[in-house]
């Protein structure tokens, strides 16, 4: 077994963007179903990482507490969603709401996935805060063939010296390519 990585697993149009500057994610949803690496890599994790945005879609999209149908919580992993806001937690759901330096939390992040990997789920501002806290081991982006003009970066963050390290390239059939990159460590400041 690997030593447990903390991983940002996305997708992005191909100009970079993980949302319309509104949040909305039908350009990627138009696509349905797509086979990818979702189910290996999810297979992997032990504790995700979201922020108060991804969050809240998850609910009002995905769960919908207060629809006549909602649906559960989906995932099995224990959730930390970072916010500044109090946010409805749905009952018996393993989420935690925090707040501040995504190092501290980090630690518990890490004790709670054992020997499993760490998913920082979104938005691309948690995923620079890990990486300028020298915690983010690996991107994971699925390049969807769109473009947005506009929006939400996947990582709005200079990474530049060193730069990313390729590790992978894979096709999932005419609609996906998944780009795997090592994060170098940035230079400690001073």
């Amino acid at each position: 077994m690997h030593s447990p990585l903390t991983q940002y697993y996305a997708a992005a149009s191909l100009d970079g963007f993980l949302a319309t500057q509104d949040g909305g994610i039908d350009w990627l949803l138009a696509f349905g179903d797509v086979a990818s690496s979702y189910e290996a890599f999810i297979a992997d994790v032990g504790a995700i990482a979201m922020g108060a945005g991804t969050y809240e879609w998850l609910i009002r999209h995905q769960v919908r507490p207060d629809s006549a149908h909602p649906r559960p919580w989906p995932y099995e992993q224990p959730t930390w969603v970072f916010t500044h806001r109090r946010l409805p937690v749905p009952p018996g759901v393993r989420v935690s709401l925090v707040s501040g330096d995504v190092r501290a939390v980090h630690t518990a992040m890490i004790a709670t996935a054992g020997r499993k990997n760490v998913w920082i789920a979104g938005g691309g501002d948690l995923a620079g805060q890990f990486r300028d806290g020298g915690l983010l081991d690996q991107i994971i982006v699925q390049i969807v063939p769109v473009t947005l003009g506009e929006g939400r970066p996947f990582l709005p963050r200079a990474i530049q010296s060193p730069p990313l390290t390729l590790k992978s390239v894979e096709r999932y059939g005419a609609i996906l390519a998944e780009l795997r990159y090592d994060v170098p460590k940035p230079a400690p400041a001073g």
